[in-house]
């Protein structure tokens, strides 16, 4: 009877029976689907407003260009700082940026630079919140439950990877770039909602408080003195090495060399989550043949 309790705690649907990690996991859903869809309309929107590949491909690197300057601060503050603040903050910055972008883009007063700069201010947030993110799901539900949480976090990413796309380029075709932004917008309100209604216990601590920049230090001990780590973190920085160019220039090759609409090229960037979504299911059952 244990043992089956247990199972049942530990089950990869467990997590979503606390009514907290619930609503973020589906608010998290949301917003994911609204940025990948905001994704989608910014580089169509780019392919029109310019004939230049190098812009086209500035778009990608606004996206994320954040992430390679602060990943490594974002994540230190996030130790530091009061992480639900934070993420409120963070969350209404992504609003902010996303609803003025759409609001210039129904008026047709947005450019070329003001799309990157935009852009640019929209992937700041997302690099600010994504630690503070993560970091949070510890107290959302117990211990053992913690693996199937950080599971269903990648699915909410996967999923919304498949979804966003097809139904941005859907939106652009019918409403128009504008609309997809201001949707998109309007994703971070139920982040906000619910994370504005949680009130999590303060946290006490014996050590004394730690700076920024210590917390930075503490970080790259760690990373120096883990090797493990160090190869996951050199085969990451290869794979966005190169598959950052999938993404900055596969717009140019599905409008000018595929002929593709604004649909056909969400539906084709959705492939790519579709296939992460693939993956996800397909490599545990490798990894156990291979023990085998």
């Amino acid at each position: 009877m244990l043992s089956r309790d247990r199972a049942a705690i530990t089950s990869a649907w467990s997590p979503p029976r606390q009514p907290l990690f619930r609503a973020l996991w589906l608010a998290a859903v949301t917003s994911n689907v609204g940025t990948w869809m905001q994704s989608t309309g910014a580089v169509w929107l780019m392919t029109s407003l310019t004939p230049s590949s190098l812009m086209v491909a500035f778009v990608q690197t606004a996206t994320s260009l954040p992430f390679f300057l602060l990943a490594l601060p974002a994540g230190a503050l996030a130790d530091v700082v009061d992480r639900r603040r934070l993420l409120l903050g963070t969350q209404g910055w992504m609003l902010t940026a996303a609803a003025v972008l759409g609001l210039l883009t129904l008026v047709g007063a947005t450019t070329p630079w003001t799309l990157l700069a935009l852009t640019f201010l929209l992937g700041f947030g997302t690099a600010m919140n994504t630690p503070a993110w993560q970091a949070i799901t510890p107290d959302l539900v117990s211990r053992p439950e913690l693996p199937a949480a950080v599971a269903l976090g990648g699915v909410a990413i996967n999923l919304a990877r498949a979804v966003g796309p097809a139904l941005g380029g859907l939106i652009v075709a019918t409403a128009g770039t504008g609309a997809v932004f201001l949707l998109n917008a309007a994703s971070f309100v139920g982040v906000i909602i619910v994370l504005y209604r949680w009130h999590p216990p303060p946290q006490k601590s014996a050590l004394p408080a730690e700076g920024v920049w210590e917390a930075m230090r503490a970080g790259m001990r760690y990373v120096r003195h883990a090797p493990a780590l160090d190869a996951v973190l050199v085969r990451t920085a290869v794979f966005i090495s190169c598959g950052s160019a999938l993404w900055a220039l596969l717009p140019l090759v599905a409008r000018r060399e595929m002929g593709l609409s604004a649909v056909g090229y969400g539906v084709l960037l959705g492939c790519l989550g579709m296939g992460a979504i693939a993956g996800t299911a397909i490599l545990p059952r490798c990894a156990r043949r291979n023990r085998r």
